[in-house]
């Protein structure tokens, strides 16, 4: 449950720095939800167990964390006149809002990271990484890059929030495909 509740506090109040996802990206790609993701492909350990990975993480549980009564107090005491679960000041860091498509109840999914994957989906895509950058899929260069991305929620804008260690949680949700030898 405390872990819960830091996950609602770490990103709910994160409004101005947090960009909203919408329906489509700017090359047309739309969302297309973790069972299309991960359920589809990136369950192996061939390809890293990337969904198990992201299962026993806070982001798969995070649109939890926001029906919970302590959520509801943290909002109602930032002045939200909604149930934490239904503000979009919550919303924006504990889901990906797309469209109908997506459940929101997933919570922070694979293209929260990684771009809508309408684009890049295909597997004949997906095993060439320049064709899937091309195609729509997000790259980040290093890790101060992927830190910058974690702190658009991950930050101090949060009613709860703690001392963020990016590299004590990249270690926790880090999901490379092994190297092949």
């Amino acid at each position: 449950m405390k872990k819960a509740i830091a996950l609602f506090a770490v990103a709910a109040s994160v409004a101005s720095s947090a960009t909203s996802v919408g329906a489509q990206d700017n090359a047309g790609n739309t969302y297309l939800g973790v069972k299309a993701c991960a359920g589809m492909c990136h369950k192996t350990e061939k390809q890293g167990n990337q969904l198990g990975i992201w299962e026993k993480t806070g982001h798969a549980q995070a649109y939890t964390a926001l029906t919970t009564a302590k959520a509801n107090d943290i909002a109602k005491a930032k002045g939200l006149t909604s149930p934490a679960a239904d503000a979009p000041e919550c919303l924006q860091c504990h889901t990906l809002k797309a469209d109908a498509k997506v459940d929101i109840k997933d919570g922070v999914q694979c293209e929260v990271c990684h771009g809508p994957g309408s684009g890049y989906k295909n597997m004949s895509v997906m095993k060439d990484k320049a064709k899937a950058i091309a195609a729509g899929m997000t790259e980040y260069k290093d890790n101060a890059a992927i830190e910058r991305q974690c702190r658009t929620c991950h930050n101090e804008k949060s009613p709860t929030y703690k001392e963020f260690n990016f590299e004590e949680r990249w270690g926790k949700i880090r999901h490379s495909v092994p190297k092949t030898p």
